[in-house]
């Protein structure tokens, strides 16, 4: 295993996490020489792969040596974009005095250099990073600007009243959000123009403008490459001895940017590579985006820019001035997309009927309110109560913790959240799926001493 950075492989999902001050670096990383040592994995950090030989199968390294393989397996991920704004990257392409991409752990303490208590941070880009990042930096009494060119915020997620309640919230949290506006000049002695005539006199600017696929070592090894390294459901590419997942990897049946897509793929890759399971195949991720940022409360789940359109029913509820706000997107009686702001009860059931693909009840308030759900045999439930859960439901998404691997460390000892946390990685990201492991953790002790019934029922 050959890894460009210096750090053991970490948990980037919770780098805005660590940026707030919530988690500190060596808390979110994943295993280190010990962990290498004892799986028998010979571990190359801060090693560049510089160049891929497919006829003799060997790869050759930053520092002169080469490796032979039999199978090459592609996590090269992703790297920032950084738009073309005069003064963001000096002539040899580097990045300018005051200014940072965010994008791994290194860019995260950069920008906490950078960004002292007190000064004023521009961020370019009201994507989801951006405004994670914008978040985690008020947090520690940095001024913050955040300047997206579009009309409202996280347009690939949300809809534009969606975006307004976003755009108020972060507002009211301390945020200045500039909407239609672009940056033209940065300058570190005058501060950051932009295209509205405007002036902001800051002291470093924050990059997240987008990420593109890290595809330079496929394309230049002959590998197929369309927006990202082509692969199939075995996660084979264009040459039968190379394979790729994660951000690097273009599969129809998910999107990049999300962390559950990549170890999907990576669990059907390894079971084909051992012969676990010759059958295995990745058929998609469902798709959900939660904003990992201190008092906001977000999910988009699915296709939610669908609107009515004889097919589907689209239901809203707007409650800008708390800060609210809820839809649903039902096909054939499937919820196919929602975006929920503000309502995380009406989210947990959102994202659990969208994951089982369970029937959507027909009292569809209900849902957009978070209210409990009639069931068939009279009484109410929720779709997310832990005993209805399945195994395999995702709780935590920062760390890609189930349900099946609370269960299993509460029936190892960890009889508490703060047990279960400790174990499992579970609510230690960005915090929502608290309450979530609370209520497997309450149910498990109810069960108390014997076994969970119905465990895994759907």
């Amino acid at each position: 295993m050959f890894g460009a950075e210096r750090h053991h492989a970490y948990n980037r999902v919770l780098l805005s996490t660590v940026l707030a001050g919530g988690l500190t670096p060596e808390s979110i990383r994943l295993h280190d020489t010990e962990w290498a040592q004892t799986h028998r994995v010979e571990l190359r950090t801060g090693v560049a792969v510089t160049g891929i030989d497919v006829s003799t199968r060997s790869v050759h390294l930053g520092d002169g040596a080469g490796h032979r393989y039999d199978e090459l397996v592609l996590a090269t991920g992703s790297r920032a974009w950084v738009p073309p704004i005069d003064g963001l990257l000096t002539d040899d392409g580097a990045h300018a005095e005051g200014v940072a991409v965010f994008r791994d752990l290194d860019d995260c303490a950069h920008i906490l250099r950078l960004a002292r208590p007190g000064s004023r941070v521009a961020v370019l880009g009201g994507g989801l990073l951006g405004l994670e990042a914008a978040r985690g930096l008020v947090g520690r009494g940095v001024r913050v600007s955040v300047l997206h060119p579009v009309g409202h915020l996280m347009e690939r997620q949300l809809d534009a009243g969606a975006g307004a309640v976003l755009g108020a919230t972060m507002g009211r949290l301390g945020v200045d959000v500039r909407l239609g506006v672009m940056a033209k000049r940065w300058t570190p002695e005058v501060g950051l123009e932009c295209d509205d005539g405007s002036l902001l006199s800051v002291d470093a600017v924050v990059v997240a403008a987008g990420v593109r696929a890290e595809t330079s070592l496929a394309a230049e090894a002959g590998v197929e490459v369309d927006g990202g390294i082509v692969v199939d459901d075995r996660m084979g590419t264009s040459n039968d001895r190379v394979h790729a997942i994660g951000d690097c990897a273009r599969h129809p049946g998910t999107v990049s940017g999300l962390v559950q897509p990549g170890y999907e793929q990576a669990a059907v890759l390894a079971d084909l590579l051992t012969g676990t399971d010759p059958s295995a195949r990745y058929r998609g991720t469902p798709v959900v985006t939660r904003l990992k940022a201190k008092d906001i409360d977000l999910a988009a789940v699915g296709d939610a820019h669908a609107e009515d359109d004889g097919t589907s029913e689209v239901l809203r509820l707007e409650d800008p001035h708390r800060g609210r706000y809820a839809k649903i997107v039902v096909r054939d009686d499937r919820l196919i997309g929602a975006i929920m702001v503000g309502v995380p009860d009406a989210a947990a059931s959102a994202i659990q009927l969208h994951d089982s693909g369970a029937p959507v009840p027909s009292d569809r308030l209900a849902l957009l309110l978070g209210r409990a759900l009639p069931s068939e045999a009279g009484g109410a439930i929720r779709p997310d109560s832990p005993a209805r859960l399945p195994s395999a439901a995702v709780i935590c998404r920062c760390n890609t913790v189930s349900k099946a691997k609370l269960v299993a460390a509460w029936r190892a000892g960890a009889k508490d959240v703060d047990a279960l946390s400790r174990v499992t990685r579970a609510a230690t990201g960005c915090g929502s799926c608290r309450d979530a492991v609370s209520g497997v953790c309450d149910w498990l002790n109810a069960a108390e001493p014997g076994e969970p019934e119905q465990e895994g029922a759907a």
